[in-house]
């Protein structure tokens, strides 16, 4: 059961940038159409779709929703067996070949279930969602990784209560994304912590109260945030991919009760930077992947938060390009110009 869905806009994330510069897991399989984050229309479906039909608004997404397997049918995750996302995975589940080839018919593989960076994609059904018509899809867009995975982090993971404090390491679009989702919770503090000054004044746009630069410390960061919270943070999220950031992050949180939530994509295989024994006062860490949301079941109701004005969107995209200055848009990416560079096919 697969979708040809004609991709309109697509833009990119540190994940696409790791892969492009070879950083992780995925370049094993070259050459492969990266690209995971964005929006189009269905333009065809294969046998066995009933869910959507040429012509819907759909986002496509990388952790996958079979909706039968034992991990679909439970309510204490968001992973799928048979389509989950695996960065070694290249080829399509039905038949285990690609849908893109050279013009010699050579293969071209397949990226995180999805290849947005081309006009056209297939992806099994299980990876792509209908929503409505009336959400403008560059905006919906996001919803694809950056944004669902930040939010969900702080609703689905964390479940974030009204009135706690919080410490986001890492302010790009996933950790701002975090921040809007505590700011919506009602969090009462909420303190971004980046080496980049000028994510600063965008983190304000989205909730956060307080910065800090660890480049002005004289102290390590989980000891000014321990003293600027009396103890902790309920929550830190690390969304760096550091295990030094990380660590700080974990000693950011109170004892006793304090989560911390892992978003960062780490090079393997890197251990975790932690003694057992220091989770025997109460501190707590724990994973996170597409933000814990089911796609086909809980994104279109996301899609109408974002249009009822629950969530902004409006903050994440900082660049509008075509796609065929893709190059620029990894550069701005790079030299942390940019949130979301928006790329119009």
């Amino acid at each position: 059961m697969e979708v040809r869905v004609k991709i309109l806009f697509t833009s990119i994330c540190h994940t696409d940038l790791s892969s492009w510069k070879g950083e992780n897991e995925a370049q094993r399989a070259y050459p492969r159409i990266l690209g995971h984050e964005a929006a189009g229309i269905v333009e065809s479906v294969g046998e066995g779709v009933e869910d959507m039909k040429i012509g819907d608004h759909v986002i496509p997404f990388f952790q996958g929703e079979c909706g039968t397997c034992i991990c679909c049918r439970s309510q204490k995750t968001n992973l799928c067996q048979k389509f989950g996302v695996n960065p070694l995975k290249s080829v399509m589940v039905n038949d285990g070949k690609t849908r893109f080839s050279t013009m010699d018919g050579n293969p071209i593989f397949h990226f995180l279930n999805t290849s947005t960076f081309s006009q056209y994609t297939v992806l099994d059904s299980a990876c792509v969602v209908k929503i409505d018509t009336k959400a403008p899809l560059e905006k919906m867009s996001l919803l694809s990784c950056g944004v669902s995975t930040g939010v969900g982090a702080a609703w689905n993971v964390a479940n974030l209560q009204p009135g706690s404090s919080v410490a986001i390491f890492g302010l790009g679009a996933v950790g701002l994304a975090v921040a809007e989702g505590a700011r919506v919770r009602g969090a009462s503090k909420i303190i971004g912590v980046d080496i980049n000054p000028s994510k600063f004044f965008k983190g304000k746009a989205v909730g956060i109260t307080e910065f800090i630069n660890p480049k002005d410390l004289d102290v390590p960061v989980h000891e000014k945030i321990g003293a600027i919270t009396v103890g902790g943070v309920d929550y830190s999220f690390e969304c760096v991919g550091n295990l030094e950031v990380l660590r700080e992050a974990f000693l950011s949180t109170h004892t006793g009760w304090g989560l911390t939530v892992l978003l960062g994509i780490h090079p393997s295989p890197m251990l975790l930077p932690l003694h057992p024994m220091e989770l025997f006062n109460g501190r707590q860490i724990v994973g996170s992947i597409f933000g814990g949301f089911k796609g086909k079941t809980q994104l279109p109701k996301l899609a109408e938060q974002c249009m009822c004005g629950t969530l902004n969107l409006d903050e994440f995209i900082t660049h509008e390009l075509p796609f065929h200055n893709i190059n620029e848009a990894f550069q701005l990416l790079i030299e942390g110009k940019s949130l979301r560079c928006l790329l119009h096919l």
